[in-house]
């Protein structure tokens, strides 16, 4: 199994693409089938409902909500781990945080230079390709 902490930004753009081969719309699709565990915690949580019920977007709520019910039905609640070191964007702090609660996980985001150069933040097409490894 692939432990994920999924970025907002993954979603939408997710959501708002129309390309049913887009790498971050597999991924989502990968979630919602229950091929990926995603770690979250109420901070993520709250900050998904947040950005992806912004009247700018106009997602559609039933999109919304079955992702964050995927993600509290397949995932792992999980605690953050500090980590010391300056970021970026503070408010991605909280991701980064959860990733490192399991020795395995991934950090998938569009945004990668808000985060430390490690191998276990990738972009959504690099998930794609650890994903047809395993």
């Amino acid at each position: 199994m692939i432990y994920v902490v999924i970025d907002t930004n993954v979603f939408v753009s997710a959501l708002w693409t129309k390309n049913n081969e887009a790498p971050t719309y597999r991924l989502a699709q990968l979630l919602l089938d229950g091929r990926l565990k995603p770690l979250y915690n109420e901070e993520i949580l709250s900050e998904y409902k947040d950005v992806l019920n912004r009247d700018k977007f106009g997602f559609n709520k039933a999109d919304v909500k079955e992702i964050i019910s995927s993600i509290k039905e397949y995932g792992i609640e999980s605690s953050r781990v500090p980590f010391d070191e300056p970021m970026l964007d503070e408010d991605d702090r909280v991701f980064y945080e959860v990733t490192l609660s399991k020795d395995d996980a991934y950090l998938v985001t569009g945004n990668q230079k808000h985060f430390p150069k490690t191998l276990m933040v990738v972009t959504p097409a690099e998930m794609l390709e650890i994903l047809e490894q395993d």
